[in-house]
């Protein structure tokens, strides 16, 4: 079958998992993050508190964890393009939504989890995605198919990624359709290898990181770490990988130099697409 064109795809990352994916001209921003400046400190008692912490070892309940801060967002409310959907993988956890960001949640079409759905009501918005599970939606006067991806984050909560197509993004010459990926907050899951059957990722854009929190059981990944990124960009087929969410806070253990070390040993870096927050970077 003949090949039909990719979409065009501009990325501006603002920081951690927030960026803008001009698609087409159609603007979705990814976990809208904007109230901290650098150093902020923030209290994770309410996640905290939804814990089974004896499940990880802990005889009583000890203080919850401060998320640190270490680099503010590039762009504010006020010097965003018009957003035309917002793709919000969990609304549990400050850094991937905090106040400021829920500004953006108003009067918007915006795709979360399930149960991230029934957190934010009323807010008529407001769709809930469970894995696999697809909902056609009409954004910036074109119709797209929106389906939520599996994730492995928190030991609570739940979390998804994003598979976005429409027909103008036309058909790989495999027959598959091309799509857009955003991973949320996960660590490597074999399920993921689903998506390169179905779809010709034609970006994938990976929240990596190696994030992690430590608990008297040892400690936990949160998110993937660069040899995770290659081997699931390489599993699924993507085109493009694009590394976002690797710098901001403490609890980040691999940051650029830690992914580019990664990358160039395993002969990936023509793989890559790399950003500057605040400046958009045209991936095709």
């Amino acid at each position: 079958m003949a090949a039909t064109p990719k979409p065009t795809l501009t990325i501006t990352h603002i920081t951690t998992a927030t960026a803008i994916l001009n698609i087409e001209g159609v603007n979705f921003l990814t976990d809208p993050f904007f109230g901290a400046t650098d150093g902020t400190e923030y209290d994770t008692t309410p996640v905290w508190e939804q814990m089974d912490l004896k499940a990880f070892g802990f005889d009583s309940i000890p203080p919850p964890p401060h998320l640190v801060n270490k680099q503010g967002p590039a762009l504010q409310l006020n010097e965003l393009p018009p957003i035309d959907a917002v793709l919000l993988s969990h609304e549990d956890h400050l850094d991937n939504l905090d106040p400021e960001g829920r500004k953006l949640l108003d009067g918007r079409k915006v795709f979360t989890t399930v149960d991230g759905a029934s957190n934010l009501r009323p807010r008529p918005g407001v769709i809930g995605l469970r894995p696999w599970e697809t909902v056609t939606s009409c954004i910036g006067g074109k119709t797209y198919r929106i389906t939520g991806t599996p994730c492995k984050h928190f030991p609570v909560g739940e979390v998804t990624g994003f598979i976005l197509e429409t027909d103008s993004f036309g058909l790989d010459s495999s027959g598959k359709p091309n799509a857009v990926y955003f991973s949320g907050d996960t660590v490597y899951i074999d399920e993921l290898r689903e998506i390169g059957k179905r779809w010709h990722i034609t970006a994938a854009l990976l929240n990596l990181g190696n994030a992690t929190f430590e608990f008297p059981t040892g400690p936990i990944q949160i998110t993937m770490d660069g040899k995770q990124a290659i081997q699931l960009t390489r599993d699924i087929g993507a085109d493009v990988m694009i590394p976002i969410h690797f710098e901001s806070w403490a609890h980040f253990t691999e940051d650029r130099s830690g992914l580019v070390k990664v990358f160039t040993e395993e002969n990936f870096m023509d793989r890559v697409c790399w950003t500057t927050p605040g400046v958009p970077k045209i991936v095709f």
